[in-house]
């Protein structure tokens, strides 16, 4: 029997809360004791059913909108909801299909994977598709290059595992010549194991090369628009948080790494999220990674009244795909 903060459940609440929610999350509007009373499948007076719904609103699982007699789940009901209630199903075939031709089946660099996924999770849920970016340390080096500039500059290429390539535009304190950025390059082409060895030895032009870039992106986001078709979200102020959250990105990448060091589904409702922005909103995200490593997190965000048993489903095998994706490149190389 489920419990929560040392609420017990009997069959009849359970079987209540759980039609009210489901009816809730189907429309968006206030369930009364007449539609419960059809939906739930129970043979109980209405009289019997308005006192178990008072019981749940003094527990804080539902609520009673001023403006209407029905009730609607709080952000602790749909905790229960999503705990205990809900039975999940495996991702329908249609949907896992969809995944599987729209993710890119080819070579790819991992930055324009991610920002498919991002969209894909936008179009798949109508919500805002968000992905977290690895850290370009967390790929091997595969081939580097030096050209001498003038004014003791040097442009460093540097080709990762993920097919990524970087040019890099490095400021020296004295000019190196060409014959030195030779020798260097032959050193590291032959002993490509001690890399980081061997760059230390010319340490100001390691250092400047491999520092992360400015203006990089540690998060992507996509569908943000999305979130504006819905009325619980339709606050102008709300929207304005929310969207600044969003472009803003600090608090949403602290959340996602959260989410990145768990196993699983992570979901947040409501004020769980720890962040004002998202107090109107949940949040979905399953980790991702490759050869063993956690590299980031995948997950949508969007109201609290979403279809959690679907949106779940969608959110875990999309990072299941992903990690599926990013060890077949590693074994490629």
């Amino acid at each position: 029997m489920p419990q929560l903060l040392g609420l017990d459940l009997d069959i009849r609440a359970r079987r209540l809360l759980r039609t009210l929610i489901a009816q809730y999350l189907a429309d968006g509007e206030p369930v009364g004791s007449r539609t419960l009373s059809r939906s739930s499948g129970l043979d109980v007076s209405p009289a019997t059913i308005r006192n178990i719904m008072a019981d749940l609103e003094d527990a804080g699982l539902v609520a009673s909108p001023h403006t209407s007699a029905g009730r609607v789940p709080t952000p602790r009901g749909l905790r229960l909801f999503v705990d205990s209630l809900l039975e999940l199903q495996p991702l329908a075939l249609d949907d896992m299909a969809r995944l599987r031709r729209e993710l890119p089946p080819g070579p790819t660099t991992t930055l324009d994977l991610l920002g498919n996924v991002s969209t894909l999770l936008s179009a798949m849920t109508r919500f805002a598709g968000v992905v977290t970016v690895p850290r370009q340390v967390d790929f091997p080096l595969r081939h580097i290059d030096f050209v001498s500039l003038p004014d003791a500059r040097v442009l460093v290429i540097l080709v990762f595992s993920d097919n990524q390539v970087q040019n890099r535009i490095v400021q020296l304190a004295k000019s190196v010549e060409a014959h030195e950025l030779e020798h260097l390059l032959r050193e590291l082409r032959e002993a490509s194991s001690e890399l980081n060895q061997l760059l230390s030895s010319t340490v100001e032009l390691a250092a400047a090369s491999f520092a992360p870039q400015a203006g990089g992106d540690d998060v992507l986001v996509s569908g943000q628009t999305n979130l504006m078709a819905y009325a619980e979200l339709a606050n102008l102020e709300r929207l304005r948080e929310l969207f600044e959250a969003f472009q803003k990105k600090n608090e949403l990448l602290q959340l996602m790494e959260v989410c990145a060091k768990a196993p699983g589904v992570r979901l947040f409702i409501g004020e769980e999220s720890g962040f004002t922005a998202l107090d109107g909103c949940s949040v979905v995200t399953a980790s991702y990674g490759a050869q063993g490593r956690v590299l980031g997190a995948v997950g949508v965000i969007g109201p609290t009244r979403m279809a959690y048993e679907r949106v779940i489903p969608v959110v875990q095998a999309t990072a299941g795909l992903l990690s599926d994706a990013l060890n077949r490149a590693a074994t490629a190389l």
